[in-house]
């Protein structure tokens, strides 16, 4: 048995084949009690084509997952901003090392920066020696991070702030555990007198001793005076692509192999007050400028080191299309007029000019002095996040419409309106689904495309869960019915250009949603069975969809497709059957596959099914594995088969192709075709 992260090879795995299916003829068939027949039409005349950007993902900064997430930033309220403009502030998280006898820190408007203003002032009052002898180990301030740094062994850690002081300095910069008693690195700072006393950007690396998991970077000194810090950062040396997100984490983005990617929200693009909205020009160029602001709708402060640069950044680095989610006037509470709107507009088209502009615009400029002169292939715009009931909204998607397309014609823009409001006078070139529902409705809704009448704008169903007391933390029930859901969309994908779940990510320490497709803390993460259900998908777009039907007798629990596809690795091609068992019912499936020209090859197909011994199965950080998919070879695949079919499970039959056969090059336009089950 295996898991999609690692497959069997050699004889090994063919002797297992055996022993499953002959497990399945004389222990599971028995007792199978249900019987269907799948027919599959693979002839070229009925192929269809499903769009290039089909599945991808949808990333919100929800749960944390950003900032003490996706972003490797170690330091938690970096630039003392997260208490507001009015000094004294709270400079949660940060906390003293010593007492109020020998140390005193509050925040003033001393920064050298005018976007942020607020620098941490600390008086020392003790000293190395004479009457005001400091603690052992100095006294200072520390930060835990986002409950808890992870610090690895032999990693380093760029370490990097500014500091203020006209006094002489002896200042230790280290890397402890959360109780301060392990010392795993250690870097000090020494200046004369009035050597720092202008504002100065200090740089080096820290790298560990040893491992903790739980742990804090800590200033400490035993030398009196004072001295002002501001923009303290510490970040992994080893980051995904070294663009500064979390390796872990992207990696098991990039294994999805998502061909979208829209951002940065939601309900965070909106805020809850316009004050509190994602405002893209202050999430670029240099780290230590960018303002950050305070994600009023899920409650956390947020330095907006991933910001639109780094967004689109990613999507370059997944291979994916970024679908850019703007701020169109609006918030939760209040909403900008038609007759002002126009400053919002401009936001917007300027912001396309950052992604795209020549190095010579003035936008452009700013993208090319952050390292990246080329333009970023920025295709699609959303127009808000669902805010088609608001009073202004239809006046002003027009005027933002106008705008974007007088400058960039080739942009797809995206309405937060159904389809019947789509006209000649309110255009659009796709229209924002979404779909947040139990698990026996999100099965039922696999036929929800299924009358949606071709041509005309498509739907882009850019959010859906299987949400309420099924949904767990992430059961299997749930990601099952979502795999129903997704079946019906790729079978409809005539009326349906692209699809992604959400949210993706939850920091366990956070949880303002559940469920979630990634779970994650300092140091450890899972895919919740939705997750390694859409590996069932990632090869299914750009894929070429063939007819199939089931024929089945009084048990309406079953849910197929069938595609074509060529892995890139070796150039192989399969023939993908998905099929979903929704009922309780073991089922003996018998598969017919008509008009392939070259065949199946006997040996080299895999069976991959995803199941559990429960529907309320989950995932955790104790079993991370315990709803994955399993694979298992299909012994003598052939165009006719029978196999069994586990109740409660998905199941896909990846077939292997003759080499000569040339399925997936004779694509038929997308009208032609309407495949049903």
């Amino acid at each position: 048995m295996a898991v999609l992260r690692g497959s069997l090879n050699g004889w090994l795995f063919w002797v297992l084949g055996l022993v499953c299916a002959m497990y399945q003829i004389f222990f599971v068939g028995s007792a199978a009690g249900q019987s269907a027949q799948l027919s599959v039409d693979a002839s070229h005349q009925n192929t269809q084509m499903i769009p290039e950007n089909m599945f991808g993902i949808f990333f919100e900064e929800i749960n944390h997952a950003g900032a003490g997430g996706l972003w490797a930033e170690l330091v938690n309220n970096r630039g003392f901003e997260a208490g507001g403009p009015n000094t004294p502030s709270n400079i949660d998280p940060w906390l003293i090392i010593g007492d109020e006898s020998n140390i005193i820190v509050a925040t003033d408007r001393s920064s050298c920066f005018a976007t942020n203003p607020i620098a941490l002032r600390m008086e020392v009052l003790c000293q190395s020696s004479g009457n005001d002898v400091c603690p052992p180990g100095g006294v200072g301030i520390y930060n835990p991070g986002f409950w808890g740094m992870n610090i690895e062994e032999a990693k380093v850690y760029k370490v990097s702030m500014y500091i203020r002081s006209s006094d002489s300095m002896d200042l230790t910069v280290s890397l402890t555990s959360s109780d301060g008693l392990q010392n795993l690195a250690a870097y000090t700072i020494t200046a004369d007198k009035e050597e720092f006393k202008e504002w100065t950007k200090v740089e080096f690396d820290l790298q560990s001793s040893g491992r903790n998991y739980n742990s804090r970077l800590q200033l400490t000194t035993t030398k009196s005076g004072i001295v002002w810090f501001d923009q303290v950062s510490l970040m992994p040396s080893d980051t995904y692509m070294g663009h500064g997100y979390r390796k872990d984490l992207a990696s098991m983005l990039a294994n999805l192999k998502p061909k979208f990617l829209k951002f940065p929200g939601g309900n965070y693009v909106m805020g809850n007050y316009l004050l509190n909205a994602f405002r893209w020009s202050e999430t670029v160029g240099p780290w230590e400028e960018r303002p950050g602001h305070f994600n009023d709708v899920w409650g956390y402060w947020t330095d907006d080191g991933l910001g639109f640069f780094e967004f689109l950044q990613l999507a370059e680095d997944l291979g994916a299309c970024p679908v850019w989610v703007v701020n169109d006037g609006a918030s939760r509470y209040e909403q900008v007029s038609s007759a002002t709107i126009a400053a919002f507009v401009k936001d917007v088209v300027d912001s396309i000019e950052f992604a795209r502009g020549d190095p010579g615009t003035s936008w452009g400029s700013v993208r090319a002095a952050m390292g990246h002169p080329e333009p970023f292939q920025l295709n699609y715009i959303s127009m808000g996040n669902q805010e088609c009931s608001m009073h202004y909204y239809k006046e002003n998607y027009r005027k933002f419409y106008s705008a974007i397309k007088a400058s960039y014609p080739d942009i797809k823009i995206i309405s937060s309106c159904d389809r019947s409001t789509i006209s000649p006078v309110a255009p659009a070139d796709l229209y924002d689904v979404h779909v947040y529902t139990s698990s026996g409705d999100m099965f039922s809704k696999s036929s929800m495309f299924d009358s949606t009448r071709r041509g005309g704008p498509k739907a882009i169903v850019s959010e859906y869960a299987v949400t309420g007391n099924d949904a767990g933390r992430g059961t299997l029930v749930a990601a099952l019915a979502e795999a129903a859901f997704l079946i019906g969309l790729e079978r409809n994908s005539d009326a349906v250009e692209m699809a992604s779940c959400a949210p993706l990510f939850v920091n366990d320490n956070d949880r303002r949603w559940s469920p979630d497709a990634i779970v994650f803390n300092s140091w450890q993460h899972y895919g919740c069975p939705n997750y390694w259900m859409l590996h069932f998908f990632k090869d299914s777009s750009g894929a070429a969809l063939h007819p199939s039907t089931i024929q089945v007798s009084n048990y309406n629990q079953l849910v197929a497709s069938a595609i074509t596809w060529q892995n890139s690795k070796d150039g192989n091609a399969y023939l993908k059957i998905k099929v979903l068992n929704f009922g309780n019912k073991a089922v003996d499936l018998s598969i017919s596959i008509t008009g392939l020209e070259n065949g199946i090859q006997t040996f080299g197909s895999i069976k991959t099914v995803l199941t559990s011994g429960s529907l309320w199965d989950e995932n955790s950080f104790q079993q991370p594995d315990k709803v994955v998919p399993v694979e298992s070879p299909i012994t003598n695949a052939r165009e006719e088969m029978s196999l069994v079919l586990d109740p409660y499970a998905l199941t896909s039959f990846d077939l292997l192709l003759d080499q000569s056969s040339s399925t997936m090059m004779h694509p038929v336009p997308e009208s032609s075709l309407h495949s049903s089950v």
